[in-house]
């Protein structure tokens, strides 16, 4: 077991995997059959130290919202990570929208396991801060009220016809903040936190703070209210004229500076009030060890490792990355490796899924394809099944080979684990070690066969 202290408050403990190159695979039919570039992979990659790096994106740095100086410090990390391992580093700086953020604390702490960012609305009050007492108010109609609300934070059900007219009463009783709770998502999914719209007060706010809170947080503010006298914390941000980044490193190939291209990539940003561990914190950590394994590795191919910006507004900084090649740059790439959710610990995710856009197979698919027979992994491994919604969509949209790679629900890749986009995307709740370890292998003996030509 590996123990790992999450900010001082607890420490966990994940399970390590322990086998040798040559031992049977977790899920495998028969033993490996590895080539010598793949012993090279499984011998020296490893999940357990991936998940020191994974602790800073996650635990350390935690939501990473594109553009927010969050993300610049996950983009900071990623960048001397890779620097000091000698590879050619930059950043690639690309606007994006503002975003509106909210956290949320308590005189008598909140429960430390959930993180409690959350959304704050752009027509309510910003960058400011208030405290009160908190009363559930239910539906949110002026009955539900105590007699005297003044100064106090209320929780009110989030119904999206009815927004306005709620935050409107809640303003007339005088409280001091309105959170919105959404309502519970379709099992096993999770409502995430959200940034509520006001548009009747665009050109006139609503001088108090709005804010939208996740599924899980608003469970937990439920139970501590009824349970005792609850005061909190709201403290508003406005994130305007934002700049979001993608990190690139690289080591050129044996062939020179015009050598084929192999890029092993992922979003290191999070939704609003996600730690983000597994997504898409282990793609991420997955990139740079892959990174770590292959340094010093001579390679015919152009070896590049892509950590994308501000994925999670919709692809923004990977589209970015390929609007910005010129077709002689995209003509190079032999195949991109996509990891977007990479280590979830949730059980039904049983199904390593081979995810391409159009459908078809590509040079992506058919080397982990091939390398899951390998190593031995192949009842594990999908069909290639269509699916865009990351990255890999960026590169298949100009006709370059891509797909992307993910630990899914067996019946379908649309089967996504309760804690995907919420505040308990954690390493706690959220990370398997083995399955790390697993698509650490699967991706490196494909990114290895692919750059040896």
């Amino acid at each position: 077991m590996l123990a790992v202290a999450l900010g001082g408050a607890a420490t966990v403990a994940l399970p390590v995997p322990a086998w040798a190159a040559d031992d049977l695979r977790p899920g495998a039919v028969r033993l490996p059959q590895l080539t010598a570039d793949d012993k090279k992979i499984v011998r020296q990659a490893s999940a357990k130290r991936a998940l020191n790096d994974l602790f800073t994106l996650s635990e350390k740095i935690g939501p990473r919202i594109g553009g927010t100086a969050s993300e610049r410090r996950a983009a900071d990390f990623i960048a001397r990570t890779l620097d000091r391992m000698g590879y050619d580093t930059t950043l690639q700086p690309f606007p994006v929208a503002d975003k509106f953020l909210a956290d949320l604390s308590s005189p008598t702490r909140l429960p430390w396991d959930l993180c409690w960012q959350a959304g704050a609305s752009a027509h309510g009050a910003l960058d400011t801060k208030v405290r009160g007492r908190v009363i559930d108010v239910g539906a949110g109609a002026p009955e539900n009220y105590p007699a005297n609300a003044a100064g106090r934070i209320v929780l009110v059900d989030y119904v999206a016809a009815q927004r306005e007219q709620l935050v409107a009463t809640a303003v007339a009783k005088g409280a001091a903040a309105v959170v919105f709770l959404p309502a519970d998502a379709v099992a096993p999914r999770m409502a995430s936190a959200f940034s509520p719209t006001l548009p009747g007060s665009a050109s006139n706010p609503v001088p108090i703070p709005v804010v939208g809170v996740a599924q899980a947080q608003k469970h937990r503010l439920r139970a501590l209210v009824a349970a005792q006298e609850l005061v909190l914390v709201i403290k508003t941000s406005a994130h305007r004229n934002l700049i979001s980044n993608n990190v690139i490193g690289e080591r050129v190939g044996t062939l020179g500076a015009n050598a084929p291209v192999v890029m092993v990539c992922a979003h290191y940003d999070t939704v609003i009030g996600a730690p983000g561990a597994n997504d898409d914190g282990s793609g991420t950590v997955l990139a740079l060890e892959l990174a770590r394994v292959l340094k010093n590795t001579p390679l015919e191919a152009t070896i590049r490792f892509a950590l994308w910006g501000s994925e999670e507004q919709g692809l923004i900084g990977s589209r970015y990355y390929v609007r910005e090649l010129p077709q002689t740059e995209r003509d190079r790439f032999l195949a991109v490796y996509n990891n977007d959710m990479v280590a979830t610990s949730w059980d039904p995710a049983t199904k390593y899924w081979l995810l391409s856009f159009t459908g078809q197979a590509n040079r992506a698919t058919d080397e982990v394809a091939a390398a899951a027979v390998r190593l031995g992994y192949e009842p594990q491994i999908s069909p290639v099944t269509q699916r865009g919604s990351s990255d890999h969509q960026s590169f298949q949209e100009v006709g370059i080979a891509s797909a992307n790679f993910s630990w899914r629900g067996e019946e379908s890749p649309a089967l996504l684990e309760p804690p995907y986009h919420s505040p308990e995307d954690t390493i706690e709740k959220n990370i398997s070690l083995e399955r790390l370890q697993v698509s650490l292998e699967l991706i490196g003996a494909a990114t290895f066969a692919t750059a040896r030509g």
